[in-house]
């Protein structure tokens, strides 16, 4: 029996089977889609059909032996296929008996339907052979089966090509609910107006093209991943996330995060070399709800790429950064990553005090990369599923300098007349300049880094916490303020918690609370500088499709000094986010 169960009643319909077989093992692996197979399917069967048909006619044609005193030897005898032949001797020609001419005709147009039939399959194979890449010949170009959330993968031959990505919008009302400035404050309390924006949440818009294929059994992928914003882009430190300009004539900005290859394999792991996002802290921000929403508007007057979502209420940002990074096959459910990245600048992001001076030290020299390295372990107990991470980061920073504001006196002589009557004037001129700091003295400080997290879910619930601890790690992004004036490293630490419920598979709600604190140097007397930046987040997602998730949220952000000064916010947000 054949796997569909037919009979082997003929040559015929063994090689039918056969190509049906060979038509599911190539519909199962991919390599049709359903209306390629049917269509050969029903071809096929069409040449099964007329070969059966023949095949019946010519045994109709058989006759049976004559009764001549039948005996068992002239009985007609019947194979073990069910099919009746005549012995031998027993076929006459003529009368009841059977016109060779037409059994000859009946067998040679019978041999010409399996012979057609077996053309038929080896034809489809060839094409398989092409599509799957196997072939010297032209590939063929097919789409996968769309999976939501997975985006649309094509193959083409060996080749696999996936594009993915989303675009959001979202109106945000922002209202000041007043206070002092904070230097390097994440609050936008103290400006002092209402603002009203059209603008992206914490994500911008996303394109992102990936090519992945198998070559001596090493598996390959090219990343490349664009991030536009809807609004005007403006030049700056922070380039594509610079606040924006909401100028006439502006253009958005284009933010090309991904430009990195992979190798590797699931037995030895895979090694990664070009731009992506940041080892250590990744898992804070991908877990963060506000990702898919807006969180703490940063500038909201005038908004650039993204808002802040958590970033420097509750985690430092990732980045996405060049890197040369490895990663480990999963072992039992732990898996492991380390790499050296590029080395960034210890930079002054709360600006400087009010006679010019810098709050935080600032370097542009490194002797060595930045190592990032990270544990992972999934695991489930009953209907618990678990991830728990932990993860390090440390850098030198050399050359330490900071921006010192000093006067410089001039004197200008005038004559006046032919005699002329001398007269000195002192001219004060303030400037700004980079000068080292303790000069004569080794500046370079060693930043260091570690972060613990878990993200728990079961059934419609789902926690995440997540805590982090530095030293000259500095706050909001990576080396933000991690260096006072004085070359001393401040210390840091923050944290969020969030909860998620999903009330049905479309409607849920989400509540997050987030801490970022920021501590003085050893010798450092600064009360304008921020201590603390906090906030609370409430959001409501609903998953219209399998794309289009509206979004309702509410955020509360505040910042506070080391001295009395402090500032509030409140912002809403609504809009709608898809995904494919």
């Amino acid at each position: 029996m054949a796997s569909g169960g037919a009979s082997l009643t003929c040559v015929d319909e063994a090689w039918a089977d056969d190509y049906s077989e060979l038509l599911d093992i190539l519909k199962a692996k991919g390599s049709l889609t359903q209306g390629e197979y049917r269509g050969l399917l029903a071809h096929h069967m069409q040449h099964v059909h007329e070969a059966a048909t023949s095949a019946a006619r010519t045994q109709q044609y058989v006759p049976a032996a004559r009764h001549m005193g039948t005996t068992a030897a002239h009985a007609p005898m019947r194979t073990a296929m069910g099919q009746t032949v005549q012995p031998p001797g027993q076929i006459e020609i003529g009368g009841n008996g059977m016109d060779p001419d037409y059994v000859l005709a009946q067998a040679q147009q019978a041999a010409a339907s399996a012979q057609a039939s077996a053309a038929s399959a080896e034809s489809t194979w060839l094409a398989a052979q092409h599509s799957m890449g196997l072939g010297g010949g032209m590939s063929l170009v097919r789409m996968e089966k769309y999976v939501p959330g997975k985006g649309l993968t094509f193959k083409a031959g060996p080749i696999d090509i996936n594009l993915s990505g989303f675009i959001n919008g979202f109106y945000t009302y922002n209202s000041p609910a007043g206070g002092m400035p904070v230097a390097g404050g994440v609050s936008t309390g103290s400006s002092g107006f209402d603002s009203s924006a059209l603008r992206n949440g914490l994500l911008p818009a996303g394109l992102i093209l990936k090519l992945s294929t198998t070559q001596n059994g090493i598996d390959l992928a090219a990343v490349m991943g664009m991030y536009p914003g809807i609004n005007n882009a403006k030049n700056g430190a922070f380039n594509a996330n610079t606040g924006g300009s909401p100028v006439g004539l502006g253009t958005a900005g284009i933010d090309f995060r991904q430009v990195y290859v992979t190798a590797g394999n699931k037995k030895w792991g895979t090694f990664k070399i070009g731009r992506d996002l940041g080892i250590f802290g990744g898992d804070a921000i991908l877990d963060d709800a506000t990702l898919l929403s807006v969180g703490s508007t940063g500038s909201n007057s005038a908004p650039g790429n993204t808002s802040l979502g958590r970033i420097g209420v509750g985690y430092v940002y990732a980045d996405w950064i060049p890197q040369i990074s490895y990663q480990s096959p999963t072992i039992k459910g732990f898996q492991g990553t380390i790499g050296i990245l590029q080395p960034l600048d210890e930079f002054d992001f709360s600006g400087a005090d009010a006679n010019g001076n810098a709050y935080s030290a600032a370097s542009t020299q490194h002797s060595s990369p930045m190592i990032q390295g990270k544990v992972t372990y999934d695991f489930k107990i009953g209907g618990l599923s678990a991830r728990i991470w932990a993860s390090f980061l440390t850098q030198h920073q050399q050359d330490l300098t900071e921006s010192r504001t000093t006067t410089v006196h001039t004197a200008l002589l005038e004559a006046n007349g032919a005699g002329g009557i001398g007269g000195v004037y002192n001219m004060i001129t303030p400037t700004t300049a980079d000068v080292a700091v303790n000069p004569g003295q080794k500046t370079g400080v060693t930043a260091e880094a570690g972060e613990i997290g878990t993200k728990l879910t079961y059934g419609p619930a789902q926690f995440v916490g997540y805590y982090y601890r530095g030293s000259g790690l500095g706050t909001t992004g990576l080396f933000f303020d991690g260096v006072a004036s004085n070359g001393r490293k401040r210390a840091s630490e923050g944290y969020y918690v969030q909860m998620m419920y999903n009330f049905t598979k479309k409607f849920k709600l989400v509540g997050s609370y987030g801490v970022s604190n920021l501590y003085l140097a050893p010798g450092e007397k600064d009360p304008d500088l921020v201590r603390r930046n906090e906030s609370e987040v409430g959001a409501a997602y609903y998953k219209m499709t399998d794309w289009l998730n509206l979004v309702a949220e509410y955020a509360h952000t505040s910042s506070a000094a080391h001295g009395p000064y402090k500032e509030s916010d409140n912002s809403a947000s609504g809009g709608m986010i898809l995904l494919f």
